[in-house]
């Protein structure tokens, strides 16, 4: 099976699954009354979500070029790593049986895609306007600190130390093109799977109210995403506490009265500026 199948398959499944959850969690009838304000809507979400996209192709950049500039100037620390600690994530995969691994592989794919596209999505029909807005911004917080730590911090994960079986690629190994594409083997640290996905979990706790069928949703897969990481092979358990720390760092920053104020500012200069 070649990438462009892997990838018309994780999309597939992707669009499947977020079918089902909008017309579940956000309801039909919110869905028909957001048509009527959709153009506003898109509107509002444009500069959010193409700073994300800029700062998405930046970061697609870094981690395909900054490999060799990452020798260069940042440490390797995957030995301190290991010496942190020693076999934990060994012991982890061992006491997890097949038929499981086999389920923490699929949602480190597809549970992680989905996990991380519908709040943008819901956050267009959501009474809140901030919803999307403080998800976009949570996400690009993420990215831009996690794409500092793969410049400053060479690190192989267990599969990759030899302590470890690479279980995603023995059980499913035709995800390994698709992951192959979009990272290197040296970027673990902080684990952005881990930081993303807790992220949108703690957005989903704080902004209950707004959706809450969501709740219980996120946080499930949050958490299986955060042990498939680790039951995988992929990031050392340090990888994943540096991955909830930046998740709260994140989710701290959006949420600060200080921050929407800026943001508020900024926003006007550029409307002024806009008018001339």
């Amino acid at each position: 099976m070649g990438i462009v199948a892997v990838f018309l398959e994780v999309v597939a499944v992707l669009a499947f699954m977020l079918t089902v959850s909008l017309s579940v969690v956000v309801g039909p009838g919110r869905l028909r009354a957001a048509l009527t304000e959709l153009p506003e809507r898109l509107r509002m979400a444009a500069r959010p979500i193409g700073l994300l996209v800029v700062v998405l192709a930046i970061n697609s950049q870094v981690r395909t070029t900054g490999v060799d500039l990452s020798w260069l100037i940042g440490f390797n620390i995957t030995q301190l790593l290991f010496a942190i600690e020693g076999t934990v994530v060994a012991t982890l995969q061992s006491a997890v049986p097949g038929w499981l691994t086999l389920y923490f592989g699929y949602v480190y794919v597809y549970g992680y895609a989905f996990l991380l596209v519908f709040p943008l999505l819901a956050g267009l029909v959501a009474a809140e306007r901030r919803y999307l807005r403080h998800t976009a911004f949570a996400y690009i917080i993420n990215y831009t600190i996690g794409m500092c730590c793969y410049l400053l911090f060479v690190s192989y994960g267990p599969r990759n130390y030899g302590i470890v079986e690479p279980l995603l690629f023995d059980m499913l190994p035709r995800f390994q093109l698709l992951t192959s594409q979009v990272n290197a083997n040296t970027n673990v640290f902080p684990s952005l799977h881990t930081s993303l996905s807790m992220t949108v979990a703690l957005l989903a706790i704080r902004d209950h109210e707004t959706f809450p069928k969501w709740t219980p949703v996120a946080v499930f897969l949050a958490v299986s995403i955060v042990l498939s990481t680790m039951i995988l092979g992929i990031h050392w358990a340090t990888d994943v506490v540096a991955g909830t720390l930046l998740a709260m760092f994140s989710v701290w920053v959006v949420s600060s009265d200080r921050v929407a104020s800026l943001y508020g500012r900024c926003t006007s200069l550029y409307g002024r500026w806009r008018q001339g």
